[in-house]
């Protein structure tokens, strides 16, 4: 569990999380089925894995990541 917080001073607009997951379609499958208007990430392929980005309505960002074997 993690949690964010919009007190000011607890963090700096664009800080980022990085968090190493398995299974980040079925993640971002969860997400897009919720209809969040503000959590409608998409995947994105990089060389180490495929990353997700969700930001929070006070910039914060949680990157998810699904390493390739």
């Amino acid at each position: 569990m993690l949690h964010l917080s919009g007190h000011h001073g607890d963090a700096t607009p664009g800080a980022a999380v990085f968090v190493r997951i398995a299974g980040i379609a079925a993640l971002q499958a969860e997400l897009l089925a919720r209809q969040y208007p503000n959590a409608r990430p998409g995947l994105v392929e990089q060389d180490w894995g495929t990353t997700m980005n969700v930001a929070d309505p006070f910039g914060k960002h949680l990157r998810f990541c699904e390493g390739r074997d």
